[in-house]
């Protein structure tokens, strides 16, 4: 979850002539696949995809996000460059330690939204809790869940007998022998 601090805004009121003050707040937003599920139920589009967001689109996520209850909209149009850094770094974050050794590039031209990450889940068993959990968090265990239940890859005659030789090398090297 992130904390944002939204400051106060002095504004100028053209009617009254005169500087107001919009009072700040502070919220909390959590990027999860509930949150992906409500903008993608608003905006009737894949979230996850390489289109990039109108500003609407990106401030209606945001509120998506929040987790702060009865939160004024004019706050959410407040945002300063440094809450949209934060919020930038946040959804970007891995949320986890697993890493994964890429040994081919994926071209999927699969879509991915939310109900295809709520189908995975529902495959691979993930409880529903999870549906709350950091989104990269949750596809990192999807990732996690495939890659263990995929049979594995078969390696050609040739790796077979090359990682042979590289085990029998240090094995003789290890004890000391020939052969």
């Amino acid at each position: 979850m992130l904390q944002l601090v939204i400051p106060d805004q002095e504004l100028y009121d053209n009617r009254k002539n005169e500087f107001i003050t919009v009072k700040g707040r502070t919220i909390q937003v959590e990027h999860s696949l509930v949150s992906i599920s409500k903008w993608e139920s608003k905006w009737n589009k894949p979230f996850l995809n390489k289109e990039g967001k109108t500003i609407e689109e990106t401030i209606d996520y945001v509120k998506c996000m929040s987790k702060t209850q009865n939160v004024p909209s004019y706050i959410y149009n407040n945002l300063t460059n440094e809450n949209v850094d934060a919020i930038s770094k946040y959804i970007a974050a891995p949320m986890t330690a697993t890493c994964f050794n890429e040994t081919k590039a994926t071209n999927s031209n699969e879509i991915i939204t939310s109900e295809i990450i709520y189908y995975w889940m529902i495959s691979y068993n993930i409880p529903f809790e999870c549906q709350k959990w950091h989104l990269n968090r949750l596809l990192t265990l999807i990732k996690v869940c495939s890659s263990k239940n995929q049979s594995g890859k078969k390696m050609t005659k040739g790796e077979i007998l090359s990682r042979n030789r590289e085990l029998n090398d240090i094995r003789r090297h290890k004890l000391n022998s020939k052969g």
